[in-house]
């Protein structure tokens, strides 16, 4: 480990590891320090990507892939399902990763494109000079260094810290956190070409429970709910081992990971003076789904290119990084996570009953495109009486 480098990279995601292999493909020196010992572990997500926004940055490979999915489920408070499937869903349903090898390979290439990498390195504290970011100390075996660069970018995910200690106010409403647990459960029957939601407030308040495929009689299946709705008794893990115990009682957990995702609104800006924040660690999860693979290696490629362009102009200020916060905010991105917000906001509080009806009334839908923006659309046709409590959403689609 060297005491300067062009671009410091904060977090060994898939956010970080974009972040690092554009910047050291532009000919910048990069290192990136992940807290964990290993890259990869512990998984912290269901693992599910489109397949048309993977391919966006890297081809698939049977090797990471854990499950192709053909199928996106979504099952009511009574059991009810609606199913979206074959040409209707395209490459938005996409794949189920093993995101220990996953986020492997993409360390691996950002390696390969000269950037360094140190392991159980943990980034204690920004170094401000004159007022101003300027590298980071890192704790590493035992050992301090501190380490400068003309840009840090923050990639380490909802538990970030290092963008508050440099300055931003990263905050997290307990409303607005998902306390999620996931087990790994073998030896089920299940539709293994299929992604389930099931949606019910008695069953998981404010947030949803999930099965994801991980391969034949074998899926990630997990639950989110509102941090608000958490407490002795009634926390997320609680809500889980009675929905496996209903639907799934003779199945083998192998596997048990807890953590938080945040479905809030992006963080107002996601750059400093020298300083660029990407994926979870913006708040750049999707509201509804808690998704954020995409959003965080469009976010951390975005990252690295504007933190080369500032470093060879010379000026890395806020500035001069607000590229990068106008780039994502106006794209794609930003437009589908404020319409995504809104959706959430909209739907999530909704009681059993009225959840119940809007699933029935899609048993006869026909879906040409799985967005959410056409899928809720579709929703307001089947119930008009949602236009009348929801205005406000129409307009927001």
């Amino acid at each position: 480990m060297k005491e300067t480098y062009d671009v410091l990279v904060v977090g060994g995601g898939p956010g970080g590891a974009l972040a690092a292999k554009a910047a050291a493909e532009s000919g910048l020196s990069v290192l990136l320090v992940e807290k964990r010992p290993a890259i990869g572990a512990p998984v912290r997500c269901a693992e599910g990507i489109g397949k048309e926004a993977l391919a966006e940055f890297i081809a698939a490979d049977p090797k990471w892939i854990s499950a192709d999915i053909e199928r996106a489920v979504l099952v009511g408070p009574d059991g009810t399902k609606f199913t979206i499937g074959g040409e209707a869903a395209g490459g938005k349903v996409g794949y189920v990763l093993d995101r220990k090898i996953f986020d492997r390979e993409l360390i691996w290439r950002a390696a390969e494109a000269g950037a360094e990498i140190q392991v159980h390195a943990r980034a204690s504290a920004p170094i401000i000079i004159e007022g101003k970011l300027a590298g980071a100390v890192i704790h590493q075996h035992g050992k301090t260094y501190e380490v400068r660069a003309k840009v840090v970018i923050a990639a380490d995910g909802v538990e970030s810290k290092f963008a508050k200690w440099a300055g931003i106010d990263t905050t997290v409403p307990l409303w607005e956190l998902e306390t999620c647990a996931q087990y790994i459960v073998n030896d089920i029957d299940f539709d293994n070409k299929a992604n389930v939601f099931h949606v019910s407030n008695e069953a998981c308040p404010w947030g949803y429970i999930w099965i994801f495929p991980k391969g034949p009689r074998c899926a990630n299946i997990g639950i989110g709910i509102a941090g608000t709705k958490s407490g002795e008794g009634h926390r997320a893990k609680d809500y889980l081992d009675k929905y496996l115990a209903k639907e799934f009682p003779n199945g083998k957990v192998t596997e048990l990971i807890v953590g938080g995702v945040s479905v809030c609104k992006p963080l107002e800006c996601t750059v400093a003076d020298n300083l660029i924040v990407v994926g979870d660690a913006a708040r750049l999860s999707d509201p509804i789904t808690g998704g954020g693979i995409y959003n965080a290696m469009y976010t951390g490629n975005l990252a690295g290119n504007i933190a080369a362009t500032a470093i060879k102009n010379g000026d890395s200020s806020k500035k001069a990084l607000m590229i990068y916060d106008k780039t994502w905010r106006d794209g794609p991105v930003g437009t589908t996570l404020a319409r995504n917000y809104a959706v959430k906001e909209s739907f999530i509080k909704m009681d059993d009953k009225k959840l119940n009806s809007i699933v029935h009334s899609m048993s006869d839908m026909q879906i040409d495109d799985l967005s959410v923006r056409k899928l809720v659309l579709a929703i307001f046709k089947a119930n008009p009486w949602l236009a009348l409590e929801l205005p406000h959403l129409l307009k927001a689609l």
